[in-house]
């Protein structure tokens, strides 16, 4: 991509597999760039450090000191791809901060594309959250994230008028598989030899997604 991609993953509930989805992503652009700077904005674990303690830092925006160390991350043109791992406890400071500091329109400045990949869920909550984001967004940078686990049934509509990226849900014995330390999904494409494993077939098809949604946002830019 010509500007800097930043994917801000996030969902103002818990529990919605958020930090996979930051998981899967980051080895996704590991893999394909050779690099990727993630940043872990969480309160309890699993974390995102935990997995990729390599390419992960974390980050705190509970104070002005650090909301502008994160900003000033984030808002840098080096072609190294970001990943935001953001924790429901920081959800609405994160969206306010970006708001009043008009973070959009100095990423566009910059060179820098924020791309924020929203876990949907159909509780009260995030039927809140969801409109907040369509007011600050434009609606090519907002994906929905369409966790099958997670909904279990159709979108709320207004949550499937933008893209829309859908995860199928893995079974319960694998979702356990993955989530133990220190698995890696890249890894485990190198090193199982039978490409046909339900886990190898999942992660391919999501990382393909990944390559997709990366081809879809290349095309909108100028």
């Amino acid at each position: 991509m010509s500007a800097t991609p930043v994917y801000i993953v996030c969902s103002p509930r818990p529990m919605v597999g958020k930090t996979l989805l930051a998981r899967l992503l980051s080895e996704f652009l590991l893999l394909k760039d050779g690099s990727v700077s993630a940043f872990d904005i969480n309160l309890k674990e699993p974390s995102l450090l935990e997995y990729l303690p390599r390419v992960t830092e974390t980050a705190d925006i509970m104070d002005t000191f650090g909301k502008m160390a994160l900003m000033d991350r984030l808002i840098v043109h080096d072609g190294v791809a970001k990943v935001v791992d953001l924790g429901f406890h920081a959800f609405d400071e994160f969206f306010k901060m970006t708001s009043q500091i008009g973070f959009l329109k100095e990423a566009s400045r910059r060179h820098v594309a924020p791309i924020v990949l929203f876990v949907a869920d159909i509780d009260r909550v995030s039927a809140r959250a969801y409109p907040m984001l369509r007011e600050q967004l434009p609606l090519k940078s907002l994906i929905t994230i369409d966790n099958e686990y997670i909904v279990r049934g159709e979108l709320p509509e207004d949550m499937a008028l933008g893209r829309v990226l859908r995860i199928t849900a893995l079974p319960s014995f694998l979702k356990t598989y993955v989530d133990r330390l220190p698995f890696s999904f890249t890894d485990y494409l190198r090193n199982e030899r039978d490409s046909s494993t339900e886990l190898h077939q999942w992660i391919r098809k999501n990382y393909t997604a990944f390559r997709e949604l990366e081809f879809s946002l290349l095309a909108d830019r100028p």
